[in-house]
């Protein structure tokens, strides 16, 4: 699989590429601290698309090849595809990854009590791949199962499995809760026909929860893609504060730093929703990575992390 081009050497030393998610530039809402300032006042699906045009520009112009949607993330799919055309990007030149397993229900409504519906059965994945794949066409690299976990019971569906194999693009699953390294072990031991279904997973690892971390580099030594997400915390990061403070005055660029320099990482999404936060993005590529001693007091218990966001606004 095609990596992305935004990477840096440090001292000799090669670091991860960044690519760009497009969570919070797909749909008006988003729990990010600070997502709607940010985005501003114009949510409109015209507003939207031009801005995540704008940051997708700013990417390309960056380096940034890798570029990351879901079915749930409102219209990105939509607006990807549409730069991807009007920008006359070749297949070979990018790499896009998507996912299913989530439907985006909030219709563009501000302060919709309900978002999105989670559905990992074979139903929704016959019904969401079409869509991926009638948008995103020869662009479509990496289909992912959505925030799969083992209480979903999606990979001991067999039918889901099994249509996931035949695909005929690579298949990997991101992850999500504070059981992340439980569920990924299990999906590196999943086989349809003797073959392993999976080659990439998607996982948050970041100062405050870098609890999936040895699992992650064993999928990395299973020859697994790894992508990290949620780099920054959802904004928890890039935020300066006490609870921030051994970062410094200015904590999203060595957090970053932090997780392209984890030698198990192949990709780490920048979740930007501006072309001033992307290029804070890209600098930090060449920003020096705290020391693992220096950041590893940072850790929190994972149960209270994901209650902690799983309480976050959107915004």
């Amino acid at each position: 699989m095609r990596h992305g081009k935004a990477d840096g050497t440090r001292e000799g030393t090669p670091v991860a590429v960044l690519g760009l998610g497009l969570a919070a530039l797909g749909r008006p809402e988003y729990l990010t601290v600070g997502h709607g300032p940010s985005l501003g006042a114009d949510r409109s699906v015209a507003g939207l698309r031009g801005r995540c045009e704008e940051v997708c520009d700013a990417a390309w112009a960056g380096g940034i090849r890798w570029f990351d949607a879901a079915r749930s993330y409102g219209l990105a799919e939509e607006f990807l595809a549409g730069w991807l055309r009007g920008r006359g990007i070749g297949a070979q030149d990018v790499t896009v990854s998507s996912k299913w397993g989530y439907t985006y229900t909030a219709d563009w409504q501000p302060g919709a009590p309900v978002q999105e519906v989670k559905d990992h059965t074979a139903a929704a994945l016959a019904r969401q791949w079409p869509q991926s794949r009638a948008l995103l066409g020869r662009w479509l690299d990496l289909y992912q199962i959505h925030s799969a976990t083992e209480e979903s019971g999606v990979l001991d569906d067999e039918a889901v499995l099994h249509d996931l194999a035949g695909l005929g693009v690579p298949v990997g699953l991101s992850l999500s809760g504070p059981h992340q390294a439980r569920t990924l072990r299990k999906a590196l031991a999943v086989r349809v026909g003797g073959r392993p279904v999976f080659s990439a997973v998607q996982a948050t690892w970041n100062v405050l929860e870098p609890s999936a971390g040895p699992a992650l580099a064993e999928a990395k030594a299973a020859g697994w893609t790894v992508i990290v997400k949620e780099a920054l915390a959802n904004g928890l990061l890039a935020t300066p504060g006490p609870a921030t403070a051994p970062l410094g005055e200015d904590p999203a660029g060595p957090a970053l730093a932090a997780a392209l320099a984890q030698p198990w990482a192949d990709v780490v999404l920048s979740g930007a929703v501006t072309v001033r936060q992307l290029h804070a993005n890209l600098a930090a590529l060449t920003t020096p990575p705290p020391a693992p001693d220096d950041y590893a007091p940072l850790a929190v218990d994972p149960e209270a992390y994901w209650t902690r966001r799983s309480a976050m606004p959107w915004t």
